[in-house]
């Protein structure tokens, strides 16, 4: 995908990103994406972090799907891989996911879907 947003290319029409902020949904919508996933958890940043209702707002706006999966980095329980693995099986693509880094979303879509 042509877009200035920095994108990890994971595959089959999925992407990762780090930390995307709610005017950002609009960019993605624009490169052709679909749905988002958020992965990271509200505040965990701290009070300058954006809330999830704020960013499912403004993906909403955009026409896209928005699914909340916070999850902390290397603790992923069978319930949120088995989340994961449903979500990308389900929500149209292209799909983006999302946390702090991109890494968390890497690694949970990949233990979800390669097992």
């Amino acid at each position: 995908m042509s877009t200035s947003l920095p994108l990890q290319d994971l595959g089959e029409d999925v992407c990762a990103a780090p930390q995307l902020e709610p005017a950002a949904m609009a960019q993605v919508a624009a490169a052709g994406f679909r749905s988002v996933i958020n992965n990271r958890p509200d505040f965990e940043g701290g009070p300058q972090q954006p809330t999830s209702q704020a960013i499912k707002e403004a993906a909403r706006q955009a026409g896209l799907e928005y699914v909340h999966l916070p999850v902390v980095a290397g603790q992923y329980s069978a319930q949120d891989l088995k989340r994961m693995m449903q979500l990308a099986a389900t929500l149209p693509r292209p799909l983006l996911l999302f946390c702090r880094s991109g890494a968390r979303s890497t690694q949970l879509y990949r233990l979800a879907t390669q097992g």
